[in-house]
């Protein structure tokens, strides 16, 4: 499991203080794309290999809420991992109580440049592995 931490910033609270719901999707990328660096897959990397990783499916359901310079803590694994497709699971937390603040699951697939899906396996036999390792 890979663990993630940040501070929610003001400005992705709404007018009755709390982090909007939308912030939540792109605390989840940022999240992937810390973990993807974790094993040496940086988006940049990835998409130099011909590989594209788009997201196909988000599903979330929120808890309870943050505020602004509240710590959250994002722990994520790989649920499902086949080569052409991937699902991720989320589960956020506030730092200072362990409170469930979110739990969720994003799809994924596998395509190449011009957005044709591929079977990673195949395609590159290195970035396969390094994900299929993460398989919890």
């Amino acid at each position: 499991m890979f663990k993630y931490e940040r501070i929610i910033n003001y400005y992705e609270t709404d007018r009755m203080g709390i982090v909007h719901h939308s912030n939540y999707i792109r605390f989840l990328e940022e999240a992937r794309c810390r973990w993807l660096d974790s094993i040496d897959l940086n988006m940049v990397k990835v998409e130099s290999l011909g590989i594209r990783i788009p997201t196909i499916e988000v599903n979330c359901k929120y808890k309870t809420a943050v505020t602004n310079d509240d710590k959250i803590i994002i722990n994520l694994m790989v649920e499902e991992f086949n080569g052409v497709r991937m699902k991720v699971k989320y589960k956020i937390v506030n730092a200072a109580n362990d409170a469930l603040v979110m739990e969720a699951y994003t799809a994924h697939c596998f395509t190449n440049v011009e957005g044709r899906p591929i079977d990673l396996k195949k395609y590159n036999e290195e970035a396969y592995e390094k994900f299929n390792d993460l398989v919890e």
